[in-house]
């Protein structure tokens, strides 16, 4: 009891220290904290709910969602994560503004990588217009200002960013280089217009004065001389070449008339070429959104499924196989690391059950020659843990699919039994049904060759 108190205690207290942290906007300490908050206490609603408002104000849309669907789920009554979660459905048009200024920051980070950080500028003004809470995007808006020497914008988006943020350690970074790269930037012009300045003293005042030049002197005259070889070059253009030109205006016009049109047809090219790549922009934007969609919704269930079959095992109502047969429509993958470690803790004490109910089920309908009911319970057992009963359950399943006349399925698990249980004592029986069913095969394959060779002889 004693420790279950001090569990309590712990994560309330990690849950107190993020509240304060998220109050005066240290958004990354609060996350820490409300991290350690559910490790010691997972059904802590308060730090789950808190931890969503968190992801949410740095404009972390979809993880703000998982957690509150979580705790949805472990508390479905009297919970302000329903009105959150409603807040965010019923708002459709904002949501589908926050997943494109999402694709379209995704798609900035392409740019980078292919040196095209001017695109990447264009379009980051975009996206923090369209979302204007979040934090990467103004990072990454304040790191590219900062690379194009632009340290004006850059200090205006990472300061938006530290609003954001208070104790980002990406933001601090990014505003410790912009202070450093501004300084050096001052000494360096400092020094430039030190060189180019001569100081003197004049009695008790100090003359600072721009050093003269010999290069500047050597341009003056140069200057002058200039001027009459200009005049002489110009006098000598209007004696040998007016008139030529006047003769050749006619063609230069012509000329002049060709060059514009070609580049007017160029032109109509490029606009081409520019709407066919906006077009398949639009396209393939269109079908990622839809596969980002259905990956989303996916997880999303993923994680509902899960969290029912976990309130199922603890009400104790529900039998092993009826729970095995939810957890086997759940994709491990779309988990995240927690839901990953809650799925193989209900596997770990649902399966091995399931497994003796179906093997049991499936060997009895083996056995009465009820083919598709055996393949079915089997398989289950095999998806479940294909070691079951060192093997018997993958020889139990190619026994019912050579029953139903399925020869390429029991081939593949007569092949499986006899690559991983060869020592085993129905091993052998694997090898003559592997046998078997080649020879059938040839004998069919030898029949058609037959029956071939006759019907070209009668005819």
């Amino acid at each position: 009891m004693n420790y279950t108190k001090k569990i309590v205690y712990q994560s309330n207290y990690w849950y107190n220290d993020g509240l304060r942290k998220a109050q005066i906007r240290d958004m990354s300490g609060a996350i820490v904290s409300l991290r350690r908050s559910l490790q010691y206490n997972r059904e802590n609603i308060a730090a789950r709910n808190l931890l969503g408002l968190v992801f949410y104000g740095i404009g972390e849309i979809p993880e703000a969602l998982v957690e509150w669907i979580i705790s949805k789920n472990l508390r479905p009554r009297d919970n302000i994560a329903n009105y959150f979660i409603r807040e965010v459905q019923d708002s459709a048009n904002e949501l589908e503004t926050i997943n494109q200024a999402i694709k379209k920051f995704n798609q900035c980070l392409n740019y980078c990588q292919q040196d095209g950080e001017d695109l990447a500028i264009i379009q980051l003004k975009q996206v923090v217009a369209s979302h204007p809470t979040f934090l990467k995007a103004y990072q990454l808006q304040g790191l590219l200002y900062l690379h194009a020497d632009q340290y004006a914008k850059a200090r205006q988006a990472l300061r938006t960013a530290r609003k954001l943020d208070t104790t980002n350690e990406t933001t601090l970074r990014l505003l410790h280089e912009l202070t450093r790269q501004r300084s050096r930037k001052g000494r360096r012009a400092e020094k430039k217009k030190k060189d180019e300045a001569v100081e003197y003293s004049l009695g008790n005042e100090t003359i600072i004065q721009p050093r003269h030049s010999r290069m500047k002197e050597v341009t003056g005259q140069l200057a002058v001389a200039n001027l009459f070889i200009g005049a002489a070059i110009g006098a000598a253009i209007i004696w040998f070449l007016v008139a030529p030109a006047v003769s050749q205006s006619r063609t230069e016009r012509l000329n002049d008339q060709m060059r514009e049109y070609s580049s007017r047809i160029n032109t109509l090219e490029s606009q081409i070429s520019a709407q066919t790549r906006t077009l398949d922009e639009y396209r393939a934007s269109g079908e990622e959104a839809d596969k980002q969609i259905a990956q989303a919704q996916a997880t999303s269930k993923s994680y509902e499924t899960l969290l029912t079959v976990s309130d199922q095992y603890r009400s104790g109502d529900y039998s092993n196989a009826t729970m095995a047969d939810t957890l086997l429509g759940i994709n491990r993958d779309s988990l995240g690391d927690g839901g990953k470690v809650l799925f193989d803790s209900l596997t770990e004490d649902i399966y091995p059950g399931a497994c003796r109910t179906n093997y049991n089920t499936g060997v009895n309908e083996l056995e009465n020659e009820n083919y598709e009911e055996a393949i079915t319970a089997l398989s289950k057992v095999v998806k479940m843990d294909s070691t079951y009963r060192n093997g018997r359950a993958l020889f139990s399943l190619a026994q019912a699919y050579m029953g139903k006349g399925d020869n390429q399925n029991a081939a593949t698990y007569f092949q499986q039994v006899v690559d991983n249980y060869g020592d085993s004592e129905f091993a052998e029986e694997a090898r003559q049904n592997l046998d078997t069913i080649s020879g059938s095969s040839s004998d069919n394959g030898s029949g058609d060759s037959s029956d071939t060779t006759q019907d070209t002889t009668q005819e």
